[in-house]
Parts: structure tokens; C-alpha cells; sequence
């Protein structure tokens, strides 16, 4: 079992050190100036190493939110119901100044931000991210239709609000000066969606 571990553990270590090295490549050059190969090169691994870690150029950069694909679906898990589960975590999320809310202005997180949504194979490629949020999620609602859609509303308010709160502190606005309304366009994005979607999921 310790052997299966061990495994593991240098395999998740693979896998963080193959794409920090491609994030701080991307951001010193450009996502299309540099090439896969290259990205291997500098991680000292073969071309064909890389592809079976990373099948596609986009997944070394998306590596680092991939973890966050199965988190809406936890934490619409833990009540009192999925829409105030969610609204919390997000709220929490502001106040911690969570990468994931854009509410953080730490240099590394609005580059890596700024590569991300500045790239548009990135942005093309981060769409099926947000599919399989949407799918985890709506599994965790029960399923069918009406969990689709419930799903769907509730992703696409997590994903503007965040883009909302990157765009300000990206354009030079300060943490402290977006806070407020960040909580606040938070507070009726969430109360909006639980008054839509209490309908579709009772």
C-alpha cells in the first residue's frame, strides 16, 4: 500500500513541476512562442514523456485549476441547501482572497490569470473545464434536466463574478477597494440564483 503511495506521490509531483515550468515559460514568452518541445527540454523529460502526462499543449496550464473541476459538486454536498452551500464557500473564497474568486492581486496570480483568459486557445480549452464542473455538479443535484440547467446558472455566477473581480484588480484597482462589491454582487447573484433555482430543484 506504502509502495502505491510512493508512486502516486512522485507521479502528482511530475505532474506540478512539468507545468510550472510550461506556466513560467508561457509567461515570460508568450503560450505560442513556445513549443511543447521546448517545455520538455527544460523539464528534462522526453516530448513523449510530456504527452502522456499533458495529452495537449493547453492541459500544462490548466493543470493548475483541473483540481477545482469536482469542487462545486462537494460543496453543493454540504447543505443546507446546494445554492447557500455554494454561496458560502464563495463568500468564504472572497475573504480569504482565493485565487479562484479573482480576488487576489499577488503578481504570479494575475499573470497566471492573465495568460489564462489572454490566450484563446486557453479560454477555448478551459470551456471544457467548466463542462465537466457543470456535469460533477449536476450528478451531486440529482440529475436530469432540471439539475443541467440548475448547474449550468450556478457555474456560469462563479465563473463572472470571478472574471468581474480579476478584471478590476487586473485594470489597478486595490484588493480592499473591490472587496465590498465583490461581497456584495456575491450576495445577489447567489440569493437570485436561489430563488430561480428553488423552483427546478424542490
Amino acid at each position: 500500500m506504502s509502495e502505491i503511495g510512493l508512486r502516486e506521490r512522485k507521479k502528482r509531483r511530475m505532474y506540478r513541476t512539468v507545468s510550472d515550468i510550461a506556466v513560467r515559460l508561457f509567461l515570460e514568452r508568450g503560450f505560442d512562442a513556445v513549443s511543447v518541445a521546448e517545455v520538455a527540454a527544460a523539464a528534462e523529460i522526453s516530448k513523449p514523456t510530456l504527452f502522456r502526462y499533458f495529452p495537449a499543449k493547453e492541459d500544462l496550464v490548466l493543470y493548475r485549476i483541473a483540481d477545482h473541476e469536482g469542487e462545486a459538486a462537494r460543496v453543493a454536498a454540504e447543505g443546507p441547501t446546494p445554492v447557500e452551500a455554494l454561496r458560502r464557500h464563495f463568500l468564504d473564497g472572497l475573504r480569504r482572497c482565493d485565487p479562484v474568486t479573482g480576488l487576489n492581486d499577488d503578481p504570479e496570480v494575475l499573470a497566471f490569470h492573465t495568460l489564462l483568459y489572454g490566450t484563446p486557445a486557453l479560454v477555448a480549452r478551459l470551456y471544457g473545464h467548466l463542462e465537466r464542473s457543470e456535469e460533477a455538479l449536476a450528478g451531486a443535484l440529482g440529475g436530469g434536466l432540471d439539475a443541467r440547467l440548475a448547474a449550468g446558472q450556478i457555474i456560469a455566477v462563479r465563473r463572472i463574478l470571478a472574471q468581474e473581480n480579476w478584471r478590476r484588480i487586473a485594470a489597478g484597482e486595490r484588493v480592499e477597494d473591490v472587496r465590498d462589491d465583490a461581497v456584495a454582487a456575491a450576495g445577489r447573484a447567489f440569493g437570485a440564483l436561489a430563488e430561480t433555482l428553488s423552483r427546478l430543484l424542490d
